[in-house]
C-alpha cells in the first residue's frame, strides 16, 4: 500500500468506521458528522465551518440517499470556494462488520478499497503538499503539551479545557484529544505560542 496523501484540507466523513477506513489514505484531520447529528449540532458545524475557511474541506459520504442529504446539507451550509467534493462508486455489497446490507445495498466509505479512496480524494481536487509545503496539521502540540498545560490528567483539567474551547470559541465536548487535533489544525505553532502563553 502506499504511504498516506498528505494534503492540506481537512475531509469530513459520516462516522468512525468511515473515518478509520480513510485513516491509512491520507494525513490530515478527519471528522465524523456522526450521521444526521450535524443537522442538529451548532458547535460541530461551526468547528467544521473554520476548518473549511481556515484550509478548506472535503467531503467524502456514502453514495447512498443518505449520504448526499449529509452533503447537500454541509454544501449549503458551508460557502463552495472552501469546499470540495469527493464521491465514492456505487458499488453493491455488505461491508464485513453489518450482518445485512444497508437499505439501498450499496457499500459506504468504510468499505471501499485504500486504492478508491486515494482515487475519491485526489479526483475532489485534494491539495497534496510535497516536502516543500507546509505542513498541516499546521501546529506541533503533543499529549504531553497538553498535560504540561494543565488540559489533560490533572484534577481541574476539564475545567480548564472547557474554559480554554470557550475562549477560542470551540465545541465545549471536546475530548483532549479532540482538542489536541484542532489546536493543530487551526493554528499554526507561533499562533500556539500566543493563544496559550507558552
Amino acid at each position: 500500500m502506499s504511504a498516506p496523501l498528505r494534503i492540506r484540507e481537512a475531509v469530513v466523513v459520516e462516522g468512525r468506521y468511515d473515518k478509520a477506513a480513510l485513516a491509512g489514505v491520507v494525513d490530515t484531520l478527519i471528522l465524523e458528522t456522526a450521521g444526521f447529528g450535524v443537522f442538529n449540532n451548532r458547535e460541530r458545524l461551526a468547528f467544521l465551518r473554520r476548518l473549511a475557511e481556515k484550509r478548506g474541506l472535503i467531503v467524502l459520504t456514502d453514495s447512498d440517499g443518505a449520504g448526499f442529504v449529509i452533503r447537500n446539507f454541509l454544501k449549503g451550509a458551508i460557502p463552495k470556494s472552501q469546499l470540495k467534493q469527493a464521491y465514492i462508486p456505487d458499488v453493491y455489497g455488505k461491508e464485513r462488520r453489518k450482518r445485512a446490507p444497508g437499505r439501498e445495498g450499496k457499500l459506504g466509505v468504510e468499505g471501499m478499497p485504500p486504492q478508491v479512496l486515494r482515487r475519491a480524494i485526489l479526483r475532489a481536487g485534494a491539495t497534496v503538499l510535497d516536502d516543500s509545503a507546509p505542513n498541516c496539521p499546521q501546529g506541533n502540540l503533543t499529549p504531553a503539551d497538553l498535560f504540561a498545560l494543565g488540559l489533560s490528567g490533572t484534577p481541574d483539567a476539564a475545567q480548564r479545557r472547557s474554559e480554554l474551547l470557550k475562549h477560542l470559541d470551540l465545541p465545549e465536548h471536546m475530548s483532549a484529544k479532540a482538542l489536541l487535533s484542532a489546536l493543530n489544525a487551526l493554528y499554526t505553532p507561533e499562533e500556539l505560542e500566543t493563544l496559550l502563553f507558552l
